[in-house]
């Protein structure tokens, strides 16, 4: 499985989030199995992503459950034009 984003995983609905829950965790208890009884991964780092992945829509799911509601985040260059733009509004205020 590939990485999925928070982005993505705040869009799906709650019985995709349960699904892909599944999914990812019975994955991720596959390769423990693979692991414990003496085998070699196939993507070593497989692992870490699966549980960061679990980790994510365990999040999202205990998110909504408290009723908190996530902004996307404006990239750096949005935030950088909008400096000179508020440094010259300053400005003009003080004089």
């Amino acid at each position: 499985m590939a990485i999925i984003k928070s982005s993505k995983v705040r869009e799906l609905t709650e019985a995709e989030l349960q699904s892909k829950l599944f999914e990812y965790q019975k994955e991720l208890n596959t390769e423990r199995g693979v692991l414990a009884a003496g085998g070699r991964a196939s993507n070593p780092g497989k692992l870490k992503q699966l549980r960061k992945s679990v980790a994510r829509v365990l999040t999202i799911v205990h998110e909504r459950k408290l009723g908190i509601v996530r902004k996307a985040k404006a990239s750096p260059k949005k935030e950088e034009a909008k400096k000179p733009a508020e440094a010259k509004k300053s400005e003009e205020k003080k004089q």
